[in-house]
C-alpha cells in the first residue's frame, strides 16, 4: 500500500500532459481494447524529458498503440525530428494519425504498418538513430533490442518499457517472461552499452550506446 501512495504521489507531483493527450487518454480507454497498453503519465512525461535533453534528430518507436508514447516523444524533438512509429493493428494507426494531425508535432510523426522486426529490417540503412523508445509483444524484447543496437548512434539511447513486466521477471513461466528476462541480461552482459534499470512503473530500461 504505501509503495502505491509513493507511486500516485509521484504521479501527482509530476507536471501533467498537454490537453491533447489528456483527450487521447480519454477516448483510448472509450473507443479502444487494451486501454492498459498506453504507456502512463510518469513514462510519458518521462520520454518527453529525455527527448528535450537529448534533441533527437532521428527517432524510433518499436509499438505505437494510439500515438501516446509517439505525442510524448515528438514533443520533446527539435522541429525537423523525425520519429519512426512501428505498429501492427491498423486501426491503431488510425486512431493516432487523428491525434497527431491536431498536435503542433504530429509532422514529425510517421507510422509504418506491418511487423516491427520487417520494418526495422528495412531501415538499415539508415542507421545512426538518436533515440530509441520499445513498447511492443514482450516476447519479442530481446529480438528488437538486438535488431535496434546496430542502427543507434554512439551516444544514442534505447529506453525500454515494462521490462520488470509486472514483476513476472522474479518468477518467469511464460515465454514473454522469460523473453524479459533474457533481454535485461544481455543488456547487462552487452560491452557494447551501458544501461541503468529503473523500477518505475512497470520498468524502464534506460541503456546508453557506447
Amino acid at each position: 500500500m504505501e509503495l502505491n501512495l509513493l507511486e500516485n504521489y509521484c504521479i501527482e507531483t509530476t507536471q501533467a500532459e498537454p490537453d491533447l493527450l489528456l483527450e487521447l487518454i480519454e477516448k483510448t480507454y472509450s473507443d479502444m481494447g487494451y486501454p492498459n497498453k498506453l504507456s502512463g503519465k510518469t513514462i510519458g512525461r518521462t520520454l518527453k524529458l529525455l527527448t528535450s535533453l537529448m534533441k533527437p534528430k532521428k527517432a524510433l518507436e518499436i509499438g505505437m498503440f494510439t500515438g501516446y508514447s509517439a505525442l510524448s516523444i515528438a514533443e520533446g524533438m527539435p522541429e525537423d525530428g523525425q520519429l519512426i512509429c512501428c505498429e501492427t493493428n491498423p486501426r491503431a494507426i488510425d486512431f493516432a494519425q487523428s491525434f497527431f494531425n491536431r498536435s503542433p508535432h504530429g509532422h514529425k510523426i510517421t507510422p509504418i504498418f506491418g511487423p516491427a522486426l520487417d520494418t526495422i529490417a528495412s531501415l538499415e540503412a539508415e542507421a545512426n538513430y538518436d533515440f530509441v523508445f520499445i513498447d511492443a509483444d514482450k516476447r519479442n524484447y530481446l529480438n528488437y533490442y538486438e535488431s535496434v543496437v546496430p542502427l543507434v548512434r554512439s551516444g544514442g539511447l534505447i529506453v525500454i518499457d515494462n521490462s520488470v513486466w509486472q514483476g513476472r521477471v522474479l518468477q518467469p513461466e511464460e515465454n514473454s517472461d522469460h523473453a524479459v528476462v533474457a533481454m535485461n541480461q544481455r543488456i547487462l552482459e552487452d560491452e557494447r552499452v551501458e544501461n541503468v534499470h529503473l523500477n518505475i512503473r512497470d520498468g524502464l530500461n534506460l541503456v546508453l550506446k557506447k
